[in-house]
């Protein structure tokens, strides 16, 4: 994880604030007076060398002259001092450095790049420069400039924005809804949002995420974050920029498609974050997960009201949103006949009448928290003569209270509206911690959010399906046809490479034959006029990429002399059109005509800040001015592919509809999966664009496509381009254990899941105690999936495979800090197979990965108890010695650096 030093930064015993004056401007000053309303116990102590007191409270000249080593230096200081400052802190024994201040530049030789030097000799992590600062209820610690005073609560804020952050202060602070920290990471010179979002997935305090994102710095390292963070706690995200003045120039209709802000959309959509539009929609997110209670299972909603038209309001909103109004079994309306009057709406909405007091309310309410057809329930109330609002406000928040009382994690969610009496009744309803808003829009949008948190969550525990058997890629003939082509120095390949390359990822093109001349082009042609087939003729040059914007393309040829004749006028536009270009002929396909097909596009990508994005949509001519199309990072599974596909309006035209067949269920999806194997493979691909790509009942088939290429730029650590890190075949091998025994040893796989289950149920309890260090009886998906659905950027899983069976027979795995330097490992074996040298063998392999990767050291708690694993740790070279924190475990590290003389190795 990327959390080192993060404890002490963030939850400091003590803190030095550097830079604090006597004026009434200072941000010193205003930061000191913060940490001492808010409680703050820990020794603090002011740095300034021009006084010796302000406001009767000693100075100190430097740092080195505090009576105590401080955790975290809060620094308010010039900007030239700072680098001085953090050798100081660093010198001193400081974790950690708050940076206030602005204009310390950027990029090499700038104050900025002096003070991470000096941070980084010493360990110590920044914050900032240019932010807040950052707030801790639970410490009673304020060390920023805000005007407010987080509540102690669960959310944790994340923002990149100073301003954001005291807004969401103040707004929480009117709401009742507190934090578990505020951090405002400003130019994000070390610690950056990735960082946090580490340290607060595993934060006790913390039960939801909310991020205000304008920019991110490294694209893995935020993906690997905010997915590992996803898994374990819901993560909101706003971001900043949306509409841009300008769209980039792009080579391809897929890579004009590609905006920037949609890249961000797929990428916080693949990383399961909940993405809200604006601060509004963020405070009513903030509104729902500060509260307690579990998701909801599902979109259907219970609607009850004593105003039918605000109930119709919802209804409408809800069906806008994607949203479903729960359908009422005939057991449950006659439940509700039974405690309701005759008028009753006997529907959802479920209209109990104007007249409708708390008992009625509590009534109906008591049905639908049993009813097993509704996933949440939305209470709505217009105030009357008949009851006052604050009266069924408390009957109903008593009734909630009740229910969650009784089910636990398990209790529906609960949302309220009360119309234009929602500040009389917020008390009433903050107290009981349900959720509640001055609207039916904002309460049935609030709903949604829960939905869509749901749904990325189980999405991202989706065990994906396996298509290997499906295709099997001639990645080496592929690459030979890329390389060729920059060897040439092209930036495109030709219509023949491209026949090639999609035929080695099995995807259907039409035949494409080249054709050096007017006559060649008739003999080509020849087979397919025999046929009956119309033939096409399309300019073949490598210097020109719009084969129609040169007049380089002429359809529907059904004779010899329609083809001579097109050949010889498609060479002579082209050649008037571009006089510079080389034309190598023209390229023959027969026309192919399909009734019912849909005209679609797919292609990749490249944005600069998430590398490859692959992309799908209605395709044809118009596409840039329809603009159906929805995006996704690779690498992609079928299940991601059929995700994709289903997010484009064009989707619904793929099922049957009228005499229209449907397309086969996968077929799109499979392709999609190719291009993503494409992407992943061959860097050098740079944009690729299948328009259009035929679709109908028969399967599909790419008419046209275009395929730019470039010598690949190397964007993150190891494989050059993807912002999640593909799965690394070049690791999977044959291991030769004791008496000639074989195994098959490869990284693990999400679909492993219902493998690794089998294993662990045949392994001891006893050995599952000493693996997990307590008592491992059930084993959820979601605790399985965990295990199974790896980051390949910071985490590596071997499993063993019996050739024989197919069965896993053994796992080793690592976990890296964010820095990739230290990893901690595991190791898990078959208890039947124990002694017969395969726990020897795999944590070899781990250390070789380890050391391949660049890794500086290996390290793991174990049992005392576990004298096997301390005695191989041992001969392996592991330095053992006792957990001073956990009597009865040991520490065992492994020094990975290279020996004297011996070449470092780096991630590739």
């Amino acid at each position: 994880m990327s959390t080192f030093g993060l404890e002490r930064t963030l939850m400091p015993r003590s803190i030095a604030v550097v830079g604090a004056s006597p004026r009434a401007s200072s941000l010193g000053k205003f930061i000191r007076r913060n940490l001492e309303k808010a409680g703050f116990a820990g020794e603090v102590g002011i740095v300034n060398p021009n006084y010796a007191s302000i406001d009767g409270e000693p100075v100190h000249p430097d740092i080195a002259s505090l009576p105590f080593v401080p955790d975290l230096v809060v620094i308010t200081a010039p900007a030239a001092a700072i680098p001085d400052i953090i050798a100081q802190a660093g010198a001193r024994g400081a974790a950690g450095a708050v940076i206030i201040s602005s204009g310390l530049g950027h990029g090499e030789g700038s104050i900025a790049a002096a003070v991470l030097d000096a941070a980084r000799a010493h360990g110590v992590r920044i914050i900032g420069p240019n932010c807040l600062g950052i707030m801790f209820p639970a410490l009673g610690l304020n060390a920023s400039f805000a005007a407010r005073h987080p509540a102690l609560g669960s959310l944790a804020l994340i923002a990149q924005s100073g301003a954001i952050a005291a807004a969401m202060v103040d707004w929480g602070a009117e709401k009742s809804i507190g934090f578990s920290g505020v951090v405002s990471v400003g130019d994000q010179l070390d610690v950056d949002v990735a960082d946090l979002l580490d340290y607060f997935a595993l934060d006790h305090r913390t039960r939801a995420i909310l991020l205000y994102v304008e920019s991110v710095k490294d694209a893995r390292k935020f993906m690997s974050a905010a997915r590992a963070a996803a898994r374990v706690k819901p993560v909101v995200v706003v971001k900043s920029g949306r509409m841009p003045q300008g769209a980039k120039a792009a080579a391809t209709h897929t890579g004009a498609l590609a905006g920037s802000d949609a890249v961000y959309d797929a990428a916080f959509r693949r990383a399961g974050l909940l993405r809200v539009f604006d601060l509004r929609e963020l405070f009513d997110c903030a509104e729902l997960l500060g509260r307690p209670g579990c998701p909801p299972r599902g979109r259907n909603l219970a609607i009850l009201t004593n105003g039918g038209g605000l109930g119709i309001l919802a209804v409408d909103r809800l069906a806008e949103l994607g949203g479903r109004a729960a359908a009422l079994r005939n057991e449950v309306t006659a439940r509700l006949d039974a405690v309701l009057p005759p008028i009753w709406s006997r529907t959802n909405p479920i209209d109990i009448a104007g007249d409708a007091d708390q008992i009625r309310y509590v009534a109906a309410l008591d049905i639908l928290l049993g009813d097993r057809d509704s996933d949440a329930i939305l209470v709505m109330n217009v105030e009357t003569a008949v009851a006052p609002a604050t009266d069924i406000a408390e009957a109903v928040a008593g009734r909630v209270s009740e229910h969650r009382e009784r089910n636990g994690l398990l209790s529906k969610p609960v949302l309220a509206t009360w119309a234009g009496t929602d500040r009389t009744v917020a008390p009433i309803f903050d107290k009981a911690q349900i959720p509640h808003f001055q609207t039916e829009d904002d309460a049935v949008r609030a709903f949604t959010y829960l939905v869509r948190h749901r749904e990325a969550t189980d999405a991202l525990m989706a065990t994906p399906l396996n298509v290997s058997s499906l295709f099997t890629p001639a990645v080496g003939a592929a690459r030979k046809i890329v390389q060729g082509a920059l060897k040439d120095n092209r930036a495109w390949l030709d219509p023949i490479e491209i026949a090639g390359l999609f035929t080695a990822y099995s995807i259907p093109i039409v035949p494409t034959l080249a054709a050096r001349n007017a006559e060649d082009a008739v003999a080509r042609a020849e087979p397919f006029l025999a046929q009956g087939q119309d033939v096409a003729v399309k300019i073949l040059s490598r210097d020109i990429s719009h084969k129609s914007d040169v007049g380089g393309v002429m359809l529907g040829l059904a004779t010899r002399d329609e083809v001579r004749a097109a050949a010889r006028a498609v060479i002579g536009r082209a050649m008037r059109a571009q006089p510079n270009a080389r034309i190598d002929g023209v390229v023959i396909q027969p026309m192919i005509v399909r009734r019912s097909a849909r005209e679609l596009i797919l292609g990749i990508a490249d944005d600069p800040t998430f590398g490859p994005v692959v992309a799908f949509g209605r395709g044809g001519t118009a596409v840039e001015i329809v603009r159906d199309k929805a995006l996704a990072l690779p690498p992609l599974d079928l299940n991601l592919a059929r995700d994709l596909v289903g997010r484009s309006e064009i989707a619904r035209l793929l099922a049957a509809y009228r005499d229209v067949p449907a397309v086969p269920a996968d077929a799109i999806p499979l392709t999609l999966v190719k291009l993503s194997r494409i992407a992943s493979d061959l860097p050098e691909i740079h944009e690729l664009d299948i328009n259009p790509l035929l679709a109908d009942e028969s399967g599909v088939v790419a008419l046209d496509a275009r395929v730019a290429i470039r010598p690949p730029a190397r964007m993150f650590a190891g494989q050059t381009r993807l912002a999640i890190r593909p799965y690394p075949t070049q690791w999977e091998r044959r291991l030769q254990l004791k008496g000639g025994w074989r195994v098959d040893v490869r990284p693990m796989r999400p679909e492993d899941e219902p493998a690794v289950i089998a294993l662990l149920r045949k392994v001891s309890p006893e050995d599952l105690r000493l693996r997990f260090l307590h008592p491992i009886k059930e084993f959820p998906h979601p605790f399985v999936a965990r295990l199974t659905q790896l980051d390949y950027a910071r985490a590596m899983a071997f499993v063993a495979i019996d050739p024989g069976t197919g069965e896993v027979i053994g796992i080793v795995r690592l976990h890296s800090d964010s820095h990739y330097e230290k990893a901690e490992y595991a190791i898990l074996l078959r208890s039947d197979l124990k002694g017969r040298g395969l726990g020897w063998e795999l944590m070899q392999l781990l250390i070789d990965y380890a050391r391949a990767e660049g890794l500086t050291s290996l390290f793991g708690e174990v049992s005392n108890e576990n004298t096997t694993m301390l005695t191989m740790c041992r001969e392996l070279g592991f330095d053992v010695t006792s957990n001073s924190r956990e009597p009865g475990i040991s520490t065992v590290s492994l020094n990975l650096a290279p020996a004297d003389g011996e070449p470092s190795r780096h991630r590739g």
